[in-house]
């Protein structure tokens, strides 16, 4: 049990999902990865948009998508529809456009909320791995493998690591919070 590495990574991954899902909150700027959850079938194959089209942002508030074959134009755009990105999109028959309204000050605390609610669950995905590192801990010291220092010692590196990944949360959180509610 010496060797805490496996829950390091776990809780490594905790961050890098709640990164990934906060990603896809758009705070009032066009940020590609909004379309990253969203799949076209392509010739009966689920593809993410950006393997069958150009995804560029032109100005700050608009996402262009230039699809590779002009057949794929209403395929991403009921894609788009469907999603819940709440935009809806046109097209020149060349490519699709999604113009990004300014947030509402009501819209934006929302969406703070949501980053929030999505921050405490990366917190207790972590505090649960805390526990599995504790328990694997207990095992071992009622197995006699390690003795009672030991166990002090790795329970206060446990929650050493946990303090750190929970710390790295709340700034993820409170960047992201920031980034929606500033104008």
């Amino acid at each position: 049990m010496e060797d805490l590495k496996q829950y390091e990574e776990k809780m490594e991954k905790s961050i890098a999902n709640l990164q990934s899902e906060l990603a896809t909150i758009r705070a009032g700027r066009a940020n590609p990865h909004i379309l990253d959850k969203i799949t076209v079938d392509y010739y009966g194959t689920p593809s993410t948009i950006q393997q069958v089209a150009n995804v560029t942002v032109p100005e700050a508030r608009m996402i262009q998508i230039q699809p590779w074959e002009q057949s794929l134009i209403k395929e991403i755009e009921k894609a788009i529809m469907t999603s819940d990105i709440g935009i809806t999109p046109t097209n020149d028959g060349k490519c699709v456009r999604l113009v990004f309204p300014e947030l509402t000050e009501e819209r934006r605390k929302e969406l703070a909320k949501d980053v929030k609610k999505k921050g405490e669950g990366a917190k207790v995905a972590v505090r649960n791995i805390r526990r599995d590192a504790n328990d694997a801990v207990k095992k071992q010291s009622k197995a006699n493998e390690i003795s009672e220092d030991e166990v002090k010692q790795l329970e206060d590196k446990i929650q050493k690591l946990t303090d750190k990944y929970v710390a790295d949360i709340e700034d993820i959180i409170e960047s992201k919070s920031k980034d929606i509610l500033t104008i």
